[in-house]
């Protein structure tokens, strides 16, 4: 498949950070790590994949601007946006998991149109343009056909016990339990986006994201026929965080069950 230009720059800003992440992957009793939360962490090699990802990108694209988890955002006035993760998955990472990947997506306008997902640690390389589908190491992506939910894997992810929404993310797994053929907490949003994009996953849902955990991967999702969205459909996942994402059957199916009434104990944790 060829690429385009705008993709060979993904592309190579991506592989670029990947190479980063693979050395210090492979030293990690020499990462400086510091520890900005319960169960978020930030490490050197994070810091460095960032660093290689904006340069890269800067140099190809001069004038863009950037939202980034580490970095924040900058804004140059441009209608072109870079959307940053130079490292989904780091506590994957941190514990010898390689189960990580570097996310990064372009907006304009507010509107993605193209979007990178990288795990240097399988060398596989998730791509996709907006009207142009989705790729898996130039191999055609098609999310999964099932319709029955009871056959279906279904991703998330949980928070930790001290996380404020545990109690409601905890309400929404038992609903699904029995429903599904089974759940996995994989510990990278990117990558549960990109699997339901290649039909690896039948749905995905979670709370508490941001939009560099996601951005690429919706339009992945997209672009391989599937559906993604907040699941309740007056809400904007960037507002609030949640996504669910999946083929039009089995998004709507989840769709009903995650807008269950929440108990009155767990009222005070929606807001």
């Amino acid at each position: 498949m060829a690429r385009s230009a705008l993709m060979n720059v993904m592309v190579t800003a991506a592989t670029k950070a990947g190479r980063s992440l693979t050395r210090d992957f492979n030293e990690l009793e020499n990462l400086q790590v510091s520890l900005k939360g319960p169960g978020d962490f930030v490490s050197q090699a994070d810091l460095k994949a960032e660093k290689t990802l904006r340069d890269a990108l800067n140099k190809a694209r001069p004038g863009y601007s950037f939202l980034m988890e580490e970095g924040g955002e900058i804004d140059s006035g441009s209608d072109y946006r870079w959307i940053i993760d130079p490292l989904d998955g780091t506590t994957n990472f941190l514990h010898s998991n390689p189960f990580f990947a570097v996310s990064l997506a372009l907006e304009h306008n507010g509107q993605l149109v193209a979007g990178v997902i990288y795990n240097p640690a399988s060398e596989e390389l998730f791509t996709a343009e907006k009207g142009r589908g989705a790729f898996l190491n130039d191999r055609r992506l098609r999310v999964a056909a099932r319709t029955a939910l009871d056959e279906c894997v279904i991703a998330s992810g949980i928070p930790a016990l001290n996380r404020r929404k545990h109690g409601i993310a905890l309400f929404e797994q038992r609903n699904l339990m029995s429903r599904v053929a089974g759940i996995r907490a994989t510990g990278s949003a990117a990558l549960n986006l990109a699997y339901v994009a290649a039909g690896r996953f039948d749905g995905y849902w979670e709370s508490d994201l941001h939009p560099w955990d996601i951005a690429a991967g919706l339009l992945m999702v997209r672009e391989a026929g599937g559906f993604v969205s907040e699941p309740d459909p007056k809400a904007s996942m960037y507002d609030t965080g949640r996504v669910l994402a999946g083929n039009e059957s089995i998004h709507g199916q989840m769709r009903e069950i995650l807008n269950r009434p929440l108990p009155e104990a767990l009222q005070a944790q929606k807001a």
